[in-house]
């Protein structure tokens, strides 16, 4: 099976995550594609395949007799997908791009909005009807290990390293290494196979914080409302009119960070502003974290204490201090691109992967690229070729 027919199957699986949920993990649907994964892991031959109790699914490939003294390489991808776009009812289309704008039934894939796409003209590109998000992000890294890991089973001659894999739940709301089977995954370096266009190699990412903040008001009926009332919409909606404007995604590129307001919600009695803090520099990312708690504690003295209730907890760091000693994994994924005629590019993570907690846990884990692009949206698209370009690097980064 080609990784394009193992894509196409994923992506009509409903699987996004939820970030409010209190189950592990967040979402059961999840755990139907876990299912359906770990059976396939076990019909194409790895061994010590399963979808443990928190929807992991793991397996192993054992090396060619030649290679049982070396150590086994780790690939790693999520099977969730981002609860900001609808993942139901995906329609999956593989078209044949001459140039010029895409029209899909709900939306336009322009190229005035999205100059990248002069570079695939005359390949072949998988995209949605518009309505929902693909799920390249990252179901493509799972098609291509698996094809990867398909291969070596199907040609036993072709000496390789043994292969440990794990798929992971909940990536995207940031708990995909919370429960990881480390004592399941039998390799001690490996890569996230979770990255975006094709030649993407990234050990670098951001620091990475949640915050929400709870905005009690108090509610008087406007009639007679003057000097009284507090209204929690209009506070939230202040609150964040003081976020520096110029620090916002929109705004920024490479190692700038930025605070980017997720959602608000609520009424003139109670609402909740809901924020995510990223910079790569550790120092930068503490301040960020520092000016949210002054201004609370400002607000809160303004109007009132107990007025604005903060939660700011950390979601990951920059994995960078923890792969700077292992850098061969870097110069192998450019030998393995080079060798695939791919021009490697190592480039800062504008996000955060499984990696970076892996990292910091023990398990070395830079992120490679899937090839996709415009991920969380419904212009998502990915080029056939990267599918099977990135699925021939991991068969190098095997051998």
């Amino acid at each position: 099976m080609t990784a394009l027919e193992r894509f196409l199957t994923y992506v009509r699986f409903d699987t996004r995550s939820e970030e409010d949920s209190d189950t592990f993990p967040s979402t059961a649907k999840q755990l139907v594609l876990g299912r359906y994964l770990a059976e396939e892991l076990a019909r194409i031959g790895l061994t010590h395949t399963g979808l443990d109790e928190n929807g992991y699914v793991y397996g192993y490939l054992p090396p060619t007799p030649d290679r049982a003294a070396e150590p086994a390489i780790g690939f790693v991808a999520h099977m969730d997908t981002s609860p900001d776009v609808s993942g139901t009812d995906v329609k999956p289309a593989v078209i044949d791009y001459a140039g010029g704008d895409i029209e899909l039934p709900y939306a336009t894939l322009s190229v005035q909005n999205f100059p990248f796409l002069s570079r695939y003209v005359g390949q072949q590109l998988v995209v949605t009807d518009g309505s929902t998000l693909l799920g390249a992000d990252d179901k493509a890294g799972v098609a291509e290990i698996f094809t990867a890991c398909e291969y070596f089973a199907t040609h036993p001659e072709v000496s390789h390293r043994g292969i440990a894999v794990c798929i992971t739940p909940d990536e995207e709301i940031g708990c995909g290494a919370d429960r990881f089977p480390y004592e399941r995954f039998a390799a001690r370096e490996a890569y996230t196979v979770d990255g975006g266009e094709l030649g993407e190699i990234e050990y670098e990412n951001f620091n990475g914080a949640a915050v929400s903040i709870t905005i009690t008001g108090v509610n008087i009926h406007p009639g007679s409302a003057k000097n009284k009332m507090k209204n929690a919409v209009l506070l939230a909606a202040e609150l964040i009119s003081m976020l520096p404007p110029a620090e916002a995604p929109a705004h920024t590129e490479g190692y700038e960070g930025f605070y980017h307001v997720t959602d608000i919600a609520g009424n003139e009695s109670c609402a909740t502003v809901r924020m995510i803090i990223r910079d790569h520099d550790r120092e930068r990312f503490e301040a960020r974290k520092a000016f949210i708690r002054d201004l609370v504690d400002y607000l809160n003295r303004r109007d009132g204490a107990g007025t604005y209730n903060l939660t700011l907890k950390d979601s990951y760091y920059n994995m960078k201090d923890k792969i700077l000693p292992h850098m061969h994994l870097i110069r192998n994924a450019q030998a393995a691109m080079e060798a695939e005629g791919i021009a490697p590019q190592v480039v800062p993570i504008r996000g955060g992967t499984d990696g970076a907690r892996l990292s910091y846990e023990g398990l070395p884990c830079p992120n490679l690229s899937t090839g996709g692009l415009n991920f969380h949206s419904v212009h998502e698209c990915i080029p056939v070729q990267a599918l099977d370009k990135m699925t021939r690097v991991l068969i190098r980064l095997a051998q």
